[in-house]
């Protein structure tokens, strides 16, 4: 299993944007074959941070899903409207 934790802190003011562009990402990523789990959190004390935990079957799974059309389509769009960190793990 792969996990990504991807957090967000949105521009001021694009925090509606931001919300619209990630939610189509959210459905249709949590569609896709080797997706455990694909789940957007806001912070609870910092205004305007998110945080999008994911969970994936293997590597090949996420390697599919970050060529798929509606990853390549939303991450730019979403890169204008937030500063991102990821970080990939695996089980120990």
């Amino acid at each position: 299993m792969i996990s990504i934790i991807a957090k967000f802190i949105v521009d001021e003011g694009d925090e509606l944007n931001f919300l619209a562009e990630i939610g189509g990402l959210i459905k249709a990523s949590q569609a896709e074959k080797g997706c455990i789990e694909y789940i957007l959190h806001k912070d609870t004390e910092k205004p305007r941070t998110y945080c999008l935990i994911e969970k994936w079957q293997d590597s090949k799974a996420v390697a599919l899903h970050n060529n798929t059309t509606h990853f390549t389509s939303t991450v730019p769009k979403l890169l204008k409207l937030a500063k991102v960190e990821i970080d990939v793990y695996e089980p120990v």
